[in-house]
């Protein structure tokens, strides 16, 4: 088993802090960080700063310059080594030099898982695995998901009551939770490629779902509706406001097209994009969706819809990690909309459980992050 030391510790954390800073500007890409070493000396520091950009490797290596030459590289991915949108990065820590590369954890691209390590060994370059291998796996949780599967990494969303309420009877749910809670939410949007509602959400909402944070410009996901008839109004707020993202209606296939066409081209204009799928009773098969999304190159997708949405997303086990917001407010009701609407399980024992990852107090709100048993 590798042995590493306290330095070696330290530079790859330093490493996963860069690769963190790639946040939501990489998809679908890895977020990467690299660190390079000299006499104990950080000589050079990079991350991968956007997909199709150079990777982090580079930059690194390009801070470094001459002093690169014999030192050792900590990089939290391991170096690619093929052609895509830029050169092999394996290839260019042999051609600088390097004389070790201590990395976190193999990629598992295909198009690299393992040859890039393999490049590095033939060339008489000492490589070291595993460094904070988990804490490497836990940062790119969506890559890992999106490149080893047909789907993109999905979260699931709730602002809620106590007593599990996310709407009044009406359909009111402003606000339920604080502005902190609300501030993390788009924290969450700001992070991720996509972001799903029904229908039923646009019409009693209007909506915008862009990602507004307080310090900084806000990356915007891809906003997607599920809107079976098209129902959507063409002054909806979602698809009328400045965006650095598309809107993406889902409708379900038709047998007279050319009843919606007008809509269709009005929808356009403003810069829409409409898909159809088949749909039962106006519910699509999900998992056929979030395959065209993987092909779309999304890498994931944050849901909050309504209660329909939602029961369908928890009951297909499509959701990779929950995100639960309370309030410490009590409806006190049962005529409200609950979290989820669709049939339960008869035993308390068939409910679905939950290992919680990590607890947040908002002021007087509380994050729950949670994930399958």
């Amino acid at each position: 088993m590798q042995k590493f030391s306290s330095i070696d510790y330290k530079h790859m954390k330093r490493a996963l802090e860069l690769a963190k800073l790639g946040e939501g500007k990489t998809s679908p890409n890895p977020m990467v960080g690299a660190v390079v070493v000299k006499n104990g000396e950080i000589v050079g520091e990079g991350y991968h700063q956007e997909c199709g950009g150079p990777h982090a490797e580079v930059f690194a290596l390009e801070e470094a310059g001459k002093k690169a030459v014999g030192a050792d590289i900590y990089v939290t991915l391991e170096p690619c080594s093929h052609y895509g949108k830029t050169p092999p990065c394996a290839q260019k820590l042999i051609d600088t030099g390097i004389k070790k590369a201590v990395v976190a954890m193999v990629d598992p691209n295909p198009e690299v898982s393992g040859r890039g390590i393999e490049m590095l060994r033939e060339a008489g370059i000492k490589v070291e695995l595993g460094l904070l291998k988990n804490e490497a796996q836990k940062l790119n949780e969506i890559f890992l998901k999106y490149i080893q599967s047909d789907y993109p990494f999905v979260f699931l969303k709730k602002a809620q009551t106590l007593d599990g309420y996310i709407a009044s009877k009406t359909g009111d749910s402003k606000w339920i939770t604080n502005s902190a809670a609300r501030l993390e939410g788009h924290k969450l949007r700001h992070r991720i490629d996509a972001i799903m509602v029904g229908i039923g959400t646009v019409l009693a909402d209007d909506p915008s779902l862009t990602a507004r944070l307080d310090t900084r410009e806000g990356i915007d996901p891809l906003r997607i509706i599920l809107d079976p008839d098209l129902e959507i109004p063409i002054n909806a707020r979602i698809i009328n406001q400045k965006s650095t993202a598309k809107t993406l209606i889902i409708t379900a296939q038709n047998d007279e097209p050319d009843i919606l066409a007008k809509k269709e081209r009005l929808l356009k204009l403003k810069q829409v994009d409409i898909i159809s799928f088949a749909a039962e009773n106006k519910y699509f098969d999900l998992r056929e969706i979030l395959k065209t999304l993987k092909k779309r190159k999304i890498s994931s997708l944050l849901v909050e819809g309504g209660a329909k949405l939602s029961h369908t997303f928890l009951k297909e086990n499509l959701v990779d990690k929950f995100y639960y917001f309370i309030a410490p407010k009590i409806y006190g009701g049962s005529d409200g909309i609950a979290s989820f609407c669709g049939k339960g399980p008869k035993l308390m024992s068939d409910t679905v459980e939950l290992k919680i990852l990590e607890q947040k107090l908002l002021e007087d709100n509380i994050l729950l992050i949670a994930e399958r048993k």
